[in-house]
This record gives structure tokens, sequence and C-alpha cells, in this order.
């Protein structure tokens, strides 16, 4: 699955309106499957405690309810909401939303809640799962949001809830919406198991595995050797992992605070994408290379109202305001539309990482490359990564046991040669068809 999340505040005009043909077909050229609204439930705003000037989409102050500011006519917002549902469905994607279990706003009627808070957010109040009817109210919230069309929850520092509640949620869920999708935010990676196989979660983000080892090779911090490490720490729930290199809480990767340039992502991104069947979740503007200029320390503010650049083109271009996209837009969503079509067609294929054998061939800079073949029968394809700073170029030794998927003019002596751009990948195929 290929997961778009964005603020609706912050697209277009804001609206759930803006979200028509244009929008959707935009997001198909992506090979996106499932949009994650953030910030649809009503959250508190207009008080002392609010944080920038909107407020945080997680000090949520009415559980039932959608922000007013997000409807053409505030009297009607949760039909307008009913409509935005049935308009996704129909264009083909499923609607993610968020479940923010943890907390709520102060004063918050929803669920009984402690005097304290979490961290420094004290924009909230911790829910008492320990309270009568805590699990029950927090169960009919996420009942009422599936009766109204939503496809899956994604569930906000579940680390911080009681698993047993978490546990029950789930399968109680299920028993009404079997096919309901349940998305963890879960951050340390000794616990991905119990969460998956545990207690039921269909995805969780791989924060502690992924992102942090992609971060750091294209900081120059760490090995490109860390990726087989992190598969290999993974074994069997790889499937259930989301990678990612931007969410609302992470520093934009085109940020000065990150990478700089979003020509920097493309072999990351080939990588998370393609390397086994993790989903990948892009965030709003990435695709664009956004840098958040207008954000703080490269992130684009969630609690203010602000224009995020790259948005404010995309949506002017589909509304037909605007011919044509800047030119280094265009370039950075180019290659992400190349690198991501080969999502779907290699969905279900077999993976086998090729830097074990690899170590000592020409041109593979194990700290710098790494490289696998995704295939199944009559079909293989080879996807090499670059995560030098320089242009590489490198002869790979593809092991007996795919030569016999690959086509022999492809390879010479058992071998393939193979070269990237710096921070890009190619992506080849090996097979006939």
């Amino acid at each position: 699955m290929i997961l778009y999340q964005v603020l609706p505040r912050l697209w277009g005009r804001g609206r759930f309106s803006d979200w028509q043909t244009p929008a959707f077909d935009y997001l198909k050229s992506l090979g996106v499957d499932a949009i994650w609204f953030t910030g649809i439930p009503r959250h508190s705003s207009g008080q002392v405690f609010v944080k920038g000037t909107a407020g945080s989409p997680y000090s949520i102050s009415d559980y039932h309810d959608v922000n007013p500011y997000l409807a053409d006519d505030s009297g009607r917002r949760m039909e307008e909401f009913g409509a935005l549902v049935g308009r996704v469905h129909q264009a083909g994607f499923r609607f993610i939303m968020d479940y923010v279990p943890n907390h709520v706003a102060p004063g918050c009627k929803d669920v009984p809640t402690l005097d304290r808070y979490d961290f420094d957010w004290d924009d909230t109040r911790k829910i008492d799962y320990s309270a009568p009817g805590a699990w029950e109210s927090m169960l009919e919230i996420a009942l009422f949001w599936a009766s109204q069309g939503v496809d899956g929850l994604r569930c906000d520092m579940v680390e911080l809830v009681p698993r047993d509640f978490l546990r029950w949620l789930v399968s109680k869920v299920r028993e009404r919406y079997p096919a309901f999708i349940f998305i963890g935010e879960v951050y340390e990676k000794s616990g991905y198991r119990r969460y998956i196989r545990d207690i039921g979660f269909d995805l969780l983000y791989d924060k502690s595995g992924y992102y942090d080892k992609i971060r750091a090779i294209i900081s120059g911090q760490e090995s490109a050797r860390a990726l087989t490490w992190n598969w290999q720490s993974l074994g069997d729930i790889q499937g259930n992992m989301l990678n990612f290199l931007e969410n609302h809480d992470e520093q934009r990767f085109a940020s000065p605070y990150f990478a700089g340039d979003p020509s920097k992502a493309f072999a990351a991104l080939a990588y998370g994408a393609l390397f086994n069947d993790a989903s990948f979740m892009l965030y709003s503007g990435q695709e664009l290379g956004e840098d958040a200029s207008e954000g703080a320390e490269g992130r684009t503010s969630i609690f203010d109202m602000v224009r995020v650049r790259t948005l404010g083109d995309i949506c002017s271009k589909l509304e037909g305001r605007r011919q044509r996209l800047p030119v280094a837009e265009s370039r950075v969503l180019a290659r992400y539309r190349d690198i991501l079509r080969y999502v779907p067609l290699f969905s279900g294929m077999s993976n086998w990482d090729l830097c074990y054998c690899n170590q000592d061939s020409p041109g593979f800079i194990p700290d710098r490359h790494t490289a696998f073949v995704r295939y199944r029968a009559g079909s293989a394809w080879l996807v090499f990564c670059n995560f030098s700073p320089l242009p590489s170029e490198a002869v790979l030794s593809i092991p007996g046991e795919l030569k016999e998927k690959c086509h022999p003019a492809i390879l010479q002596d058992g071998n393939v040669k193979v070269a990237a751009k710096a921070f890009d990948a190619t992506i080849l195929r090996l097979s006939r068809r």
C-alpha cells in the first residue's frame, strides 16, 4: 500500500470540498492506495492552552465532530465530511483518519481523563483507562467513525496506552468491520511483534528501523549495511512495516535540517518503497521537494494555518490557475512517479538482498550501496541504490539460484553492470518479460 498523509486544512482552501477528481487523479499518478486525512476530529481552539494559531490536531475536544473550518457550511460539516468519504471511495481510495487513544483536550467530555499530561503536551489531558466506562467510550468512538465509512485508523502513540485495551479494541471493531485497518505509531523496535502478532495492528511505523537508518546513512553517519541488518531483525514482520521519509512529526527531507536537497531522496525512496512488501507513506508536498521554509526547524507546522509553497503550487495547477509547476518541483515529482510505478509490479514478488555476495565486487561499496532483486516465476528486477554523493558504477554478482530467472543476454559471466547517479537508484529488468 502507498499511503498519502495530508492535513486537509493545508490543501487548497483548506476545505473538504477541495478534494475533487483532479486531486484524486493526481494521487493516482503517484500510485496512492489510501489517504490519511490528518486533523479531522474537532480539536481545541480559542483557548489559552491552544498551541499556535489553529491548535493541535491531537488535542481533540469533541471526538464525534469534525473541525468546522474544514466545511464550506459549518452547520452541515458532518454532511460534507460524509460526502468527502463517498468521493474518496468512488475514486478508489481507502479513507484513513486519526484515532488518539492516549489523550484529549482539557475539558473534553467524550472520555474520563486524568489531571496530567505526557511530555510537553500541555494542551492535552491523559485518558484514564481505569475509570468505569473508559474502554467502552473509546470503542464507541472507533465504531462511530467506522460507521461513517472510514476504512482505517492511524492510532497515535499507542505505546502509552494499555495493551490489553488495544487488543480488545481491535478485536471488537473487527467483529463488525473485518477489513478495518489499524496503523500504529510505535517507536520501540523490540515491541513491534507484540503490536502486530498479539494486539493485531496491520501496519506499524518503522521509525526506529528504516527511517532512523536511512537518515543516518544519507547524513553520512552510518553504513548502508544497516539496511540489511534492519530487515534481518524484522524477519517475518517486514510486510507489516510502514516506511516513510517524512511525516508531520519529522523534519522535511529537503529542509536544511535534514538532507537540504530533494534529489537526495531517490535512493532512499527506491529502497523504502520497493524492498520487500512493506507499505510506504508519502507526506503531502514531499513528492514536490517541500522544504518547510514557512515552518520552524524544518517542519511544516501542524499548529498554524500556514501556506505550504509546494501544496499551493500543485493545487493551483490542479484547479487550472497555473499551467505548469516550477521546473524544480516538476523534476522531483517525475522521479517520484518513475520509482513508485514499480510498487504494484513488485507487489507479492520474492525479495533477495544481494549485498552479502557483493562485498568485494568491482565498484560496489558496502557502506554506500545496496542492491536487491525482486522476482517471481518468469520475472526478475534488480534495484541498485547509491547513497554516495558521487555517481557510481558496479559489477554485481548474481547468485546461482537467481541466474535461471535472468535473461542470458543481460548477464556477463553471471554478473550485471549497473550505474546510478549520486543518491539515486537504478531499476533494471533481468528477465525476458
